[in-house]
Formats: structure tokens, sequence, C-alpha cells
């Protein structure tokens, strides 16, 4: 399956596609269409009450959908792309849906630094931005690591061999708040401490 294909699949069929990241393999659909966000919720099994995040080839599209503070994107400029998913206010009338965020004013936002995930980001964003797996289950760094009926359940498998591993972090700069230690955790942590 070819990035282009998989990103045909997302826009056109409003299918789930399997891809990967910097951190582990991610689950991708379209992130404004509600019945696409929908499937990715069945597909893990995850509470609707807990939001989903999207991912974004840039900074500049973040601006599309979200109103970053100064401070907001001076943390972007500081550690995006890469493997941290920032807390941040969407903008009304972007057409993110309240589905994805759980009716929520604040959202996710990934940009990955991995060259397929940016690829298919350039063809069709934003997508959804959320591990491959079952909620509960761990995180996957291959393919053969997500379960069998997942794998058979979505449209498109972007197969790139092992991914480095660890899980975003999930910081809300407004507060000051790490809400997921993962990759990069002590420099954002030192970040938050000195801006």
């Amino acid at each position: 399956m070819t990035v282009e294909q998989a990103a045909t699949a997302i826009k056109e069929d409003g299918g789930c596609v399997i891809y990967p990241t910097e951190t582990v393999y991610g689950l991708a659909a379209d992130a404004l269409n509600p019945e696409s966000i929908n499937r990715v919720f069945e597909l893990k099994g995850r509470s609707r009450d807990n939001p989903i995040s999207f991912a974004v080839p840039d900074i500049e599209t973040v601006d599309e959908y979200t109103r970053p503070t100064d401070r907001e994107r001076a943390f972007m400029r500081a550690f995006l792309p890469g493997p941290i998913t920032v807390v941040l206010e969407r903008r009304s009338g972007a057409g993110v849906p309240d589905v994805l965020t759980g009716g929520r004013e604040r959202v996710g936002v990934r940009i990955p630094d991995h060259p397929i995930a940016l690829d298919l980001l350039e063809r069709v964003a934003p997508l959804t931005a959320t591990s491959a797996n079952r909620s509960g289950a761990g995180s996957a760094r291959r393919v053969e690591e997500i379960a069998p009926d997942f794998r058979d359940a979505v449209d498109a498998i972007l197969d790139d061999g092992e991914t480095p591993g660890s899980e975003s972090t999930v910081v809300d700069v407004s507060t000051d708040t790490i809400h997921r230690r993962g990759a990069l955790a002590n420099e954002i942590e030192a970040w938050l401490t000195e801006e």
C-alpha cells in the first residue's frame, strides 16, 4: 500500500489507516469527519469522553484549527515536529467536531517527525493521532504487535518496520501541565520552568 493509496482511502472512502510515527504506530482517519472519528472510537473500544488528538504537517496548519498563544507557539517552534502532543484551544468555526474533543474546547495536536507520517499529512490533514491498538492494550512499535483483528478492520497499513517506541508526551503549556510523560518529558519540564 502506498501513501497515496492510503490518503485516498482516508479522503474518499472515510477509511482508517495504520501509519508509522517517530513514537509508535498510529491510527489515522479524517479528523474533521465525525463518521470516521466514530469508527476510530469503535475500533479502539475507546470511551467517547476520552478525546482524540489530531495531527497536521506543520505549525502553520495548526493555526487553521486552533488558537495558540505566543507562548504556546514558542513551545511548538522549540519542540515540533517531534514526539509531543500539545493541548491547544480549538478555533471556533474551523470544523473540529465535538466527537473528536469529547465536547471540550481544547484539543491535542501532533506534528510527527516521521517521513511517512508527514507525507500522508501533506496529502490529507488533519488526521486522528491516536495509537493503533485497543484501549488498554499496549502501543505497537511493529505492525505485527497490533492485534490481527484490529489490522483486518482497517482500510490500509503503512508498514515501515520498527518505530523508536516511546509514546508522545502530552503537555498543556497554558497551565504548565504534563498530562502524560513520554519522549522528551524532562526537556519539556525544563522549558516550562524556564520560559
